[in-house]
């Protein structure tokens, strides 16, 4: 059976994009001589549509999607994702479904088993599990039908579920599997996807056909790596990984050897990851110009040559806002980036403006001495700046802090925390420079000096990140196990790290929840972000430092 593979880029709620991309892909599957088309998981109406689903108008318009596609009569069988109505008097009003298409109708609909509500998935919120197990009988072959999730229960270290679709399906006979999906991107999901996928394709004995959707939605990014396995392991194909692709197979045809593509190293994957996280952003709320403050730093440095890569650099405009505080150095390195990039770029100094706020507040303040709020008042001056030409010009401000600053609250709220989208925000300070250094590794783009001198936010004399905080080796890794592998105090410090250090690392960390509420939505790359995927009390009382 020749089946068609549709790794596209679908929108939130744009319905004559997503039919646009639909039909003519099933058109292209027509042209060669394909069977089937198979598309991901609620392509209809993109992957997460979280509470539009709720909306009975946006529950219609996919129904109307679905009609439109039928109308083209395509002469070929097309599995495509759309949420449609729980008919039942109880239960959710939704199924998340696989909707079977061939001959001008809608033939057959199979319904999503397992829910996540783990990490960024919230699916429980909208759906009806699905409780009825039936297979799609078409050109004379069995074929069973799963959405994403229906197959992670295989293959899991800690399975979330009692049981898995696919025992149930397996006693049907199925000739293959057929599973759409939207399954998120972070940097350990290539080789976690390609585990469960054998593991389940080990256990049933059969050809695996899982087809992903690529591109972002805000926070989210789908790296697609679509891919058919044969029963025996055996990797028939694999989609490259952030493209769109559409590729016809025969799902039955032998192969000797693998033509598994090569899992790349997590650095490379983040890069690409966060490039087309920019560009989607901008593309799909339709802007196309971007802004950033350029410090001289390498958080700023990195999100800058990322902007570029995503946006043209002539859509990518820059300024400098040095203080009395400013080092020549750095102001010097950001003007070298700039002409690096070849990006326009523009310097205010921020110098005036902080000494009238001094003098304003200084009849209140009087013989206080210098302290955060100082500092706090030259970011909050440059974020009204910034935000000044952001509104002035309708460019989108970057918001440059990673996660390890905004982990330990680190940052200014209405100043260097403001932005329309936070392209470090879950990059640890030890991967930025990993990318850094990534970035150069065919030639110096980054300049050299902004890689190896030490970090500071330079608001007042002499400042050093360290004064503050502990280095960021160190640092990082105590984040790490708190954060990603939800380790307490007491099993951090018993990897070796020094009490003093963990317990005062944590507390940072609970005591900074408020500022992340408010902060701008992140880039996903890990498998645990701040935003949709930690939820914490903001006032809670727990300690974990004992």
């Amino acid at each position: 059976m020749k089946i068609t593979i549709a790794q596209l880029n679908f929108q939130v709620g744009n319905f004559e994009l997503n039919v646009s991309k639909i039909i003519d892909a099933a058109q292209q599957a027509v042209n060669e001589n394909a069977d089937l088309v198979v598309f991901s998981e609620l392509s209809i109406c993109g992957y997460p549509a979280r509470d539009f689903l709720t909306y009975e108008q946006f529950v219609e318009e996919c129904n109307n999607a679905l009609d439109r596609i039928a109308a083209a009569n395509l002469n070929v069988g097309i599995l495509v994702g759309a949420p449609v109505v729980n008919i039942a008097e109880k239960g959710k009003k939704l199924f998340n479904a696989a909707v079977f298409i061939h001959e001008g109708k809608v033939k057959q609909v199979f319904h999503k088993a397992l829910l996540p509500t783990y990490d960024v998935f919230d699916e429980y919120r909208y759906f009806e599990p699905n409780s009825t197990f039936e297979l799609l009988h078409f050109k004379g072959k069995k074929i069973a039908v799963t959405i994403c999730e229906d197959i992670w229960n295989v293959g899991n270290k800690n399975p979330l579920y009692k049981s898995s679709p696919l025992d149930k399906l397996i006693l049907l006979q199925p000739d293959f599997v057929v599973n759409l999906s939207a399954s998120p991107f972070s940097y350990t999901q290539q080789h976690e996807r390609l585990q469960v996928l054998k593991a389940n394709v080990a256990r049933y004995q059969i050809p695996f056909v899982y087809v992903n959707q690529i591109g972002a939605q805000t926070e989210l990014i789908f790296d697609g790596g679509s891919m058919v396995l044969q029963k025996d392991g055996n990797c028939l194909v694999q989609l490259p990984v952030f493209e769109e692709k559409i590729e016809t197979v025969n799902v039955f045809e032998e192969v000797k050897t693998s033509t598994e593509q090569q899992i790349k190293e997590p650095i490379e994957l983040i890069h690409t990851a966060l490039v087309l996280g920019i560009r989607d952003y901008f593309k799909k709320l339709g802007f196309k110009k971007a802004i950033l403050g350029l410090s001289g730093g390498i958080d700023s440095a990195l999100v800058l040559q990322l902007a570029v890569e995503a946006l043209g650099n002539e859509n990518v405009f820059c300024l400098l806002l040095p203080s009395q505080f400013s080092s020549q150095h750095s102001i010097d390195d950001a003007l070298q980036l700039c002409s690096n990039l070849q990006v326009k770029h523009e310097t205010i100094s921020i110098q005036p403006i902080f000494e009238k706020l001094q003098a304003q507040t200084e009849p209140f303040f009087k013989d206080l001495p210098f302290n955060v709020t100082e500092e706090n008042m030259q970011a909050r001056a440059r974020g009204i700046l910034l935000m000044a030409f952001s509104n002035k010009f309708g460019y989108i401000l970057l918001n440059t802090t990673n996660k390890s600053e905004a982990a330990v609250g680190y940052g200014t709220l209405y100043g260097d925390m403001c932005g329309g989208i936070s392209v470090l925000g879950d990059v640890y300070k030890t991967q930025v420079y990993e990318l850094a250094k990534w970035i150069n590794r065919n030639g110096e783009i980054i300049p050299e000096n902004i890689i190896t001198k030490a970090p500071s936010a330079e608001l007042r004399p002499n400042q050093k990140d360290s004064d503050s905080l502990p280095e960021y080796d160190l640092l990082d890794k105590i984040l790490f196990a708190y954060i990603e592998e939800c380790k307490d105090a007491a099993e951090i410090m018993a990897q070796g790290f020094d009490e003093s250090t963990v317990k005062r690392t944590l507390r940072m960390v609970n005591m900074n929840e408020w500022k992340r509420f408010q902060a701008a939505p992140i880039l996903r790359v890990s498998p645990k972000a701040f935003g949709m995927g930690r939820r914490m009390p903001i006032e809670g009382n727990y300690k974990p430092l004992s």
